[in-house]
């Protein structure tokens, strides 16, 4: 018999509308779920037990009263912790955000819950949410639940683990380089980045203004098992919103009937090595769009390798220009600011030491950062003491970065050369 925590969202409000289940039921059952299967996978960092309680039971009552309701009534969600939810901390997965409570909502959990859906856990996210796996400062690992020794991807890590283990039916994450797709991609849910500005966002947490790179890259989005829940709260969540002046008002439209699309398709990009199994499922979608009628093209967008350069340097560029006034006088600090010991760092150092960190993650930032920066300071064959040490102290965050990420991998060699 299938358990209500393995339907996905809009199953459940279909079930919910008509009665067939309550939203509380469906609510206990989630909450079961987190009870089985978080504390082994460290996905959920907050639940929102009671006012979740009392929402499914509002939602129940206007089930009752027959009021109208939206598309996902009495659906339970959670929301990555760095996405603004009233009454709870926005905390970026660090300890200095802890208690950062945001008065008010984020415009996507303000339409989610306009929609009929309710809030009721936090998912964690590594700091700042600027690595490709889940582990932060604040709230530890995240873990995969197809298999605890790989990675849950990131940034969106505990969404992903969350959603795939049947703890949430749908959820919130954002992307700026891969945070919605890589987890979705590494814990086998669906996911979509949409194009700037179709999905508005705001925070009241510091820092409010963006920077450049989040003015023109950053997006929120859902995450879910089903493409239709993805199509769903797309749906719901896209839109112009006066908080968040990117923002332009969005239709979004079916292909008529019998109406052939041109589709482009691109298996393998430019500037780096593709895995041949993602190459190959590229492929085998084209081959389905094609055999259904459409018009499938192999096609490069132009200046593909460059916007990719471009990308890195302005991620990069923000980076150290939003800690330039950190009082911090750590040899870290001093890193990010691109000087130790009085010397301006090349820019190349700087992009090997940024690359350390994506690799290494966690584990790196908190116990050997200062080692891997003195030993790029002191010696002049800094690349390939960095790497040996890298190696020799991180095999399993290489490997992992090897199995799951090929576009980081292709990135790190790019920058400092093979490390394989």
């Amino acid at each position: 018999m299938t358990q209500l925590w393995q339907l996905g969202a809009l199953e459940l409000a279909d079930r919910i509308r008509s009665k067939e289940v309550s939203s509380r039921e469906v609510l206990e059952a989630h909450l079961t779920r987190v009870d089985e299967c978080n504390g082994s996978l460290n996905a959920i960092v907050r639940l929102l037990a009671d006012e979740a309680r009392a929402a499914a039971d509002a939602a129940d009552a206007a089930t009752v009263a027959g009021t109208a309701v939206g598309r996902f009534h009495g659906v339970p969600c959670t929301v990555k912790e760095n996405i603004d939810l009233a009454g709870t901390p926005t905390t970026q997965g660090v300890k200095a955000l802890a208690e950062a409570v945001a008065p008010t909502d984020a415009p996507t959990v303000e339409r989610m819950r306009a929609a009929g859906a309710i809030p009721f856990a936090r998912t964690n996210l590594p700091d700042f949410g600027l690595r490709v796996h889940t582990d932060s400062e604040l709230h530890g690992p995240t873990r995969n639940p197809w298999n605890p020794n790989v990675t849950a991807g990131g940034s969106s890590g505990g969404e992903g683990a969350a959603i795939a283990s049947g703890m949430s039916p749908i959820g919130l994450g954002n992307d700026i380089g891969g945070s919605l797709r890589n987890p979705a991609h590494c814990c086998g849910i669906a996911s979509i980045k949409p194009t700037v500005g179709v999905i508005p966002m705001a925070s009241v947490i510091p820092t409010e203004d963006f920077t450049l790179s989040e003015q023109v890259m950053v997006v929120e989005g859902p995450m879910a098992r089903h493409v239709a829940d993805i199509r769903a709260g797309l749906e719901v969540l896209a839109g112009r919103h006066w908080r968040d002046p990117r923002s332009v008002t969005a239709t979004l439209t079916d292909a008529g009937d019998g109406e052939r699309l041109r589709i482009a398709v691109m298996t393998d990009p430019p500037g780096g090595t593709t895995d041949p199994g993602i190459a190959g499922a590229i492929r085998a979608v084209a081959d389905l769009l094609a055999n259904a009628g459409h018009d499938v093209v192999d096609a490069v967008p132009p200046g593909y390798e460059r916007t990719a350069d471009l990308w890195r340097m302005l991620m990069l560029d923000d980076i150290v220009k939003t800690r330039q006034d950190a009082p911090d006088d750590t040899l870290i600090s001093k890193y990010i600011h691109g000087e130790v010991d009085g010397r301006k760092l090349t820019e190349d150092e700087i992009t090997q030491f940024f690359v350390t960190l994506s690799i290494a993650g966690h584990e790196t930032t908190r116990n050997t950062t200062a080692h891997f920066v003195r030993l790029m300071d002191e010696h002049p064959d800094q690349k390939e003491l960095l790497l040996e040490d890298l190696e020799g102290r991180l095999p399993n965050a290489i490997e992992e970065v090897l199995r799951f990420s090929p576009p980081v991998m292709q990135f790190c060699r790019t920058a400092t050369g093979d490390v394989t």
